[in-house]
């Protein structure tokens, strides 16, 4: 059979595509070469956000765009996807506050705002998070952006694409294609074959090379590979607040509220020449501890870093501009004389925009769909809250009330895993609670519905239940916390 598409690589790009186009009705398949989102789709900040600094740059309409997906996915799936509130401290190194509150008022409005409150000025002297920074810092903003478990995120995509009809084929990736008569034909590594009119390259880092070297094709393109490094450390955020720390060079540094007990700091901006094997330098390291240590009432060290991690991010290469004025939007390579496109660029942000419009172009004939539509998980009953999230929280807590039996801890880490799905696990039974902190019932349902093949998939990906102890090694190549 001659299916309509297929989609090299399982990031949440190849996901999203695979998704949008099986709802269509397309005959698709996806072929990843190892986890769903094990590389840059694992290892990015996690947050849905307009992306406030773009402002700088007059990418004035890729904001735009972003926070119009940001408000979608916060309602989409709200078990995995959240409003996070940010504190943004005026320091005398950065940018003078009413810059600040000038850039805010228009980030607001350029937001089509349900699911977010808007920014706000505070005292940090009165401020319940005020405690974690030195006293010299007293003026603050409050503002909005999104929360999203990104590898999360790309097993729900994948879920959904394959709920809709796709075939989803995780750990068996493309090792042979060739154009003839009409129809891509593609090996994978186990031997199968498929075979498909239409062919997207959605390999992030790899783009360029599966251009060439896989497909043979003359006009890969050219990327830009930029390292953004990360550190899990003690918790340093007193209450449920971001930080968004402004940088002497520029730059901006976020402190996360990260899996309840950490925090997560990151990112930065290396260029690379190689995709293969991301890891933390030594100088990232430091970079991001001098930059929270320079507001942080109790200074981190080394000894405080649980997890390291990087993802390498390919942005499209632009001539005469540095790293930070590299655009974070997206581009389609339609290579000549066959069907094939490669997809350079985007953000996390904007995965659902990125499908709906590749798969529009390529079959225009066809209709989007993907607007409105949840995710896995997400169809959270309506229980009168103003936002999906309370939604979700109203009924998190129903859901503790209906099983007593059970630690509200428990039933929360499940509910905001699983979202809706979280009920049948908890009203089947768990099983035995495994060494790996995973339940028998979780881990089934792991295996058999997330594509989940190993317990790096099960406790860094899917659950991070890993963080918790130290019996669990990092993963090799972009370890996702």
């Amino acid at each position: 059979m001659v299916q309509d598409l297929v989609v090299i690589g399982g990031g949440v790009n190849g996901a999203a595509v695979a998704r949008d186009a099986a709802g269509r009705g397309l005959a698709v398949t996806l072929l990843e070469a190892g986890d769903l989102g094990g590389a840059t789709s694992s290892a990015s900040t996690k947050l849905v956000h307009g992306g406030l600094r773009y402002l700088e740059f007059g990418e004035v309409g890729l904001v735009r765009k972003a926070l119009v997906e940001r408000e979608r996915l916060l309602r989409a799936a709200p078990h995995i996807a959240w409003p996070l509130p940010f504190l943004l401290p005026v320091v005398p190194w950065g940018r003078p506050a009413w810059l600040l509150a000038c850039g805010l008022l228009l980030y607001d409005r350029l937001a089509r705002r349900r699911e977010v409150p808007a920014a706000s000025r505070i005292d940090l002297g009165a401020h319940a998070a005020g405690g974690a920074f030195r006293p010299g810092f007293r003026l603050a903003f409050r503002f909005f952006d999104g929360w999203v478990d990104d590898a999360r995120l790309v097993v729900l995509l994948a879920r959904d694409a394959r709920e809709r009809g796709a075939e989803i084929r995780v750990r068996d990736g493309a090792t042979c294609a060739r154009f003839a008569d009409g129809v891509w034909q593609v090996e994978t590594a186990s031997g199968h074959r498929v075979a498909a009119r239409h062919l997207v390259n959605a390999t992030g880092p790899w783009a360029g090379t599966v251009a060439r070297d896989l497909l043979g094709l003359a006009d890969a393109p050219r990327l830009r590979l930029v390292q953004g490094a990360h550190l899990v450390t003690r918790r340093v955020n007193r209450t449920g607040e971001a930080f968004l720390l402004q940088q002497p060079d520029g730059r901006v540094v976020f402190v996360l509220p990260y899996a309840r007990d950490w925090s997560l700091i990151g990112t930065t901006e290396t260029a690379v020449e190689e995709p293969d094997s991301p890891a933390p330098t030594a100088e990232e390291e430091a970079y991001l501890l001098a930059a929270a240590n320079a507001v942080l009432a109790r200074p981190l060290a080394p000894a405080d870093v649980r997890h390291r991690f990087a993802g390498i991010r390919p942005l499209v290469l632009e001539e005469g501009k540095g790293l930070r004025e590299t655009t974070r939007d997206w581009r389609f390579h339609a290579h000549a004389a066959v069907p094939a496109t490669t997809v350079v660029g985007g953000k996390i942000t904007t995965f659902r925009r990125l499908a709906e419009e590749l798969v529009s172009r390529l079959f225009p004939s066809t209709r989007p769909w993907t607007a409105d539509a949840v995710l896995p998980g997400g169809a959270i009953p309506d229980r009168g809250g103003r936002t999906a999230r309370a939604n979700f929280l109203l009924w998190m807590r129903d859901l503790e009330r209906r099983f007593p039996d059970h630690d509200p801890q428990l039933v929360a880490r499940l509910a905001s895993l699983y979202g809706t799905e979280a009920e049948a696990l908890l009203a089947r039974g768990l099983g035995r609670r495994l060494p790996s902190g995973l339940f028998e019932a979780e881990a089934a349902h792991l295996a058999a519905h997330e594509f989940a093949r190993t317990e790096e998939d099960m406790l860094w990906r899917r659950t991070k239940l890993a963080l918790a102890g130290e019996r669990h090694p990092a993963p090799g190549r972009a370890p996702a916390a």
